[in-house]
């Protein structure tokens, strides 16, 4: 069976250019959702993968529509294999699982985007220890202590809301509950 899976990432997009597209491709069924790929827990996707037999044929637009992340589309790709299916992108050619050369191209560009990634992992750690030996310290600049301090005495003397005081002084409710707490406020 032919199995469609249409994605947008927000709700004010449309999905009608991928449907009709998977229909175009024989999909008699198809999954669709807006939601950002992003999301680990994306319930269409999920089930479609659960309802895949031996020998169906998962059918996208195109792989983006799928998985976000190399390691993402990497794991897609195993669980649709582990029960004997496959997967054919339309806008890439190349993305037939179904054939040996799909499978080895697959596993070829994976590779190349695996290694993309380990590169700029690389170089950023390599930037980082330049800017280091250079006196950068890098991170987000620290609140001054006075600004955290009159954000405390402000909560202390319960003059004003949380909200008020952070448009004041500045200092967010994160770092703010943060110091409340280490300060046994909490």
């Amino acid at each position: 069976m032919k199995i469609g899976y249409a994605r947008v990432s927000t709700e004010d997009q449309l999905l009608d250019r991928q449907i009709e597209s998977l229909k175009k491709a024989g999909c008699e069924r198809i999954y669709q959702e807006k939601i950002s790929s992003g999301k680990l827990n994306r319930p269409e996707l999920s089930r479609m993968l659960d309802a895949l037999r031996e020998n169906d044929i998962v059918i996208v637009v195109e792989l983006t529509r799928i998985g976000r992340t190399v390691s993402n589309l990497i794991s897609i790709v195993e669980r649709i294999h582990s029960v004997g299916a496959h997967l054919i992108s339309l806008s890439e050619p190349w993305m037939n699982t179904k054939s040996a050369q799909g499978e080895l191209l697959f596993h070829i560009f994976a590779s190349f985007a695996e290694f993309e990634r380990d590169l700029t992992r690389q170089r950023s750690r390599d930037g980082l220890e330049v800017a280091r030996s250079r006196g950068r310290k890098g991170g987000r600049p620290s609140l001054p202590e006075e600004k955290i301090n009159m954000a405390l005495k402000l909560y202390k003397s319960k003059s004003m809301t949380l909200s008020e005081i952070v448009k004041a002084t500045g200092v967010s409710k994160a770092t703010l509950y943060r110091r409340l707490q280490h300060s046994g406020l909490l």
